[in-house]
């Protein structure tokens, strides 16, 4: 049975420069740092975002940027403040896409290795309930 998402792994050309990224967006905790040491493919870093593990490992940056992404859930009176720290970082926005009254707002933006982030204020039951309503509202 499934418990749900262990880890999300993004390979990054410099571990510092990453590391820089995911604690001052996301209020990152860095719990592990290899060092010298590799235990897996390369060097790496361990943080939690909230109670989510994640792990940057150094390597060639993604090619080319698409819509993948991984989302993270803030709450809507936060916009703002997460708006000036991707500002603050200078990181390239992404427009968000066109979006219905009720289902959230969303806040698009790469790292430094072409992974796309969205922070967003709705829920999934706050999307559902709202698409059963049509676009006609």
């Amino acid at each position: 049975m499934i418990e749900g998402v262990s880890h999300i792994t993004f390979i990054v050309k410099d571990l510092e420069l990453a590391s820089k990224f995911f604690t001052s967006i996301f209020d990152a905790e860095e719990i592990y740092s290899s060092g010298k040491e590799t235990f897996s493919l390369s060097s790496e870093k361990f943080f939690l975002i909230g109670n989510q593990w994640i792990a940057i490992m150094l390597g060639d940056s993604l090619a080319e940027r698409t819509y993948n992404h991984v989302a993270f859930k803030i709450p809507d009176e936060d916009f703002d403040i997460y708006r000036s720290r991707v500002e603050a970082l200078g990181v390239d926005f992404k427009p968000p896409r066109s979006r219905v009254d009720g289902e959230g707002r969303s806040l698009y933006f790469y790292d430094f290795d072409n992974h796309l982030f969205e922070l967003h204020t709705g829920t999934l039951s706050q999307r559902l309930n709202r698409y059963v309503e049509g676009t006609q509202k």
